[in-house]
């Protein structure tokens, strides 16, 4: 008997769709619409993955992922992403201290921003490449190594990066190698008209919301542990693994547009995350087990910053949107 099917893990999913809505709820008071954003973060935080955010400036996505950190009952930290930012301005640094009983110094290490449950990088794409880097320990090992001394990280641990799609003067684009160390790729879309005008009369008034807590960070530890032990057929891993291969030029299965139009596809990792996103996305859902369809709602967000696109889709006018929505049309699940 697969172990999701025990009674405990049984009422774990039961809790965790139970939980799903009330997170909801509590981050609706403060954010107006962005129902598929919320979601892609929550799958994304309980599949132990990071994401990053693309969105024009004032689409509330700090406040978002603030409010998302305060129900969750976690850790916030934000760090503003700046040319003359530092690797130490983010995993912290060794001070000289005093000892004034005995007049002795020794060094102590004072944790940067990085040490937070949920981490903020704001418009990481602002900072030099040394700097970026800082970050990709911490977000592939949980921990953190400064003068030769490694420390860990509290559980869990998100990083959650922003970038402004449209103003790239001063910039330095994120190498693949960094980009693949994200989950997802999620595009912050502007509102709905009506939904604007729900925006403009709650923050033009006086706030009157009390937001509740609704996981522990031990719960949400408990609950990634569970997403890992959520069954999955093999023919679904097949799919995935199909889907994540047709992405890739070279492969005698990659379809002629991709062999046209694409120069470099994604790498095992997109394949892991696909399952994983897959298995969170049914139990959030209050499934025991995923299927095709959940595999297909996480292919934009994993595959979309995982595919490098040639000059003839800049010349054709197509996007990886349009590329992965092709693949979906192409790639068949077996039965």
């Amino acid at each position: 008997m697969s172990l999701v099917e025990t009674k405990s893990d049984i009422t774990a999913v039961e809790q965790l769709h139970t939980a799903h809505q009330k997170i909801i709820r509590e981050i609706g008071k403060v954010i107006i619409g962005q129902e598929k954003v919320i979601e892609l973060l929550l799958i994304s935080l309980l599949s132990s993955g990071h994401s990053l955010l693309i969105g024009v400036p004032g689409l509330a996505k700090t406040l978002l992922i603030s409010t998302l950190a305060n129900a969750l009952n976690l850790k916030f930290s934000r760090i503003q992403f700046t040319p003359d930012l530092m690797p130490a301005d983010i995993t912290g640094t060794e001070i000289i201290e005093e000892d004034h009983t005995t007049g002795k110094r020794q060094f102590k290490f004072v944790k940067g921003p990085v040490f937070g449950n949920i981490v903020l990088a704001d418009e990481i794409n602002r900072t030099p490449p040394k700097t970026q880097a800082a970050l990709l320990q911490a977000m592939q090992e949980h921990e953190v190594t400064a003068a030769g001394n490694t420390y860990k990280l509290d559980e869990p641990f998100f990083v959650l990066a922003t970038q402004n799609p449209i103003e790239q003067e001063g910039t330095y684009p994120l190498p693949e190698a960094q980009l693949d160390r994200f989950m997802f790729n999620i595009m912050v879309d502007y509102p709905s008209g009506a939904e604007e005008q729900e925006i403009v009369k709650s923050t033009t008034a006086v706030p009157d919301y009390q937001l509740s807590k609704v996981l522990s960070p031990e719960e949400i530890i408990g609950f990634q542990q569970l997403v890992r032990r959520v069954p999955v057929s093999d023919h679904l891993i097949e799919y995935a693994v199909d889907l994540v291969r047709a992405t890739r030029p070279p492969d005698k299965s990659a379809p002629d547009f991709i062999k046209n139009w694409v120069n470099w596809g994604a790498g095992p990792r997109a394949s892991q995350y696909l399952i994983l996103a897959a298995k969170t996305k049914a139990i959030l859902d209050g499934r025991p087990t995923p299927g095709a369809e959940d595999v297909r709602f996480a292919a934009y967000p994993v595959l979309r910053h995982r595919i490098v696109t040639s000059f003839n889709a800049e010349a054709d006018g197509i996007d990886t949107n349009e590329i992965i929505r092709r693949i979906l049309e192409t790639v068949k699940e077996k039965s």
